[in-house]
């Protein structure tokens, strides 16, 4: 992304905030009668091992809750509250919490923080965290107990020790590095990223899963799911959604996530949050 592209990018964003301070647009939304329930999607993703088995692993994961005046926080609480229910090993987490203000997701943060994640609450930041103020993001994560994953990876205990989470930077604003995030993570790779054009930093590294979002689904979309329009990124069209193949035994998983940005609403694109069972 070019300096300019940013500049435009954080502009654009600040003046939402500015227009629909107040959060009129979620009490405009709910007078009408618009609160879309959260879904639960769920895949299975069979991994080939060369020797030693490991037990399945329950992977709960949501991104682009966009914390702020476009979106809807009860959506937001039912999210957190199917998520806890979900009892899962892993809590991993796509990024653009919030969609100007890093204030607005103090609670948000506090909830996820909450979600019990035995071997772990992981997240990446999104491109709206970065044009807010990314540091404040991170400590508002961190002081809940989720660590932030920013070109790093991490190591799962026993006995899923076998299982590296790697976090990949934002492709659109940050600076990702995939030799970095996937240094040392000899066994099963779960990448992490924020939009599915991380694949392109990715290159030609391995990975088994990548998890991302940031297409929204298009947000508004047409009927069977074709989105209007698709977020910046040359792969948010070709993987707007669903379950990929990639080949070499990769699968990608993109998100259409929860919240809302400009308007308080979604068509063909329900909000969701994705169990994925590594077996």
């Amino acid at each position: 992304m070019s300096r300019m592209d940013s500049i435009v990018a954080r502009t654009a964003s600040r003046l939402e905030g500015l227009l629909y301070h107040g959060g009129w647009p979620v009490r405009l939304a709910r007078a009408i009668g618009i609160r879309p329930e959260v879904r639960t999607i769920r895949h299975d993703v069979d991994l080939r091992l060369d020797s030693v088995r490991i037990p399945p692993l329950r992977i709960a994961y949501a991104s682009d809750f966009h914390a702020g005046p476009t979106t809807d926080a009860s959506v937001l609480r039912a999210a957190c509250a199917d998520l806890r229910a979900a009892a899962a090993d892993l809590l991993l987490l796509g990024g653009d919490f919030v969609t100007g203000r890093p204030t607005e997701m103090e609670w948000l943060a506090r909830e996820l923080g909450a979600i019990p994640a035995p071997f772990g609450r992981f997240a990446v930041l999104g491109n709206h965290d970065r044009w807010s103020d990314a540091d404040s993001v991170i400590e508002r994560l961190e002081s809940a107990g989720i660590r932030v994953l920013m070109n790093a990876n991490v190591r799962l205990a026993p006995p899923f020790d076998r299982i590296w989470v790697c976090g990949l930077d934002d492709y659109w604003s940050g600076r990702p590095d995939a030799a970095n995030a996937v240094r040392g993570a000899q066994g099963i790779r779960v990448v992490l990223m924020h939009a599915p054009s991380g694949l392109l930093d990715l290159g030609s590294e391995r990975f088994d899963l990548a998890l991302c979002g940031h297409t929204h689904g298009g947000q508004l979309a047409l009927p069977g799911g074709i989105p209007i329009v698709v977020p910046q990124g040359p792969l948010s069209r070709r993987y707007v959604r669903g379950r990929f193949s990639i080949g070499n035994g990769s699968t990608l998983i993109v998100s259409v996530g929860l919240g809302c940005v400009v308007l308080p609403l979604r068509t063909f694109a329900d909000p969701e949050i994705v169990i994925c069972t590594l077996s």
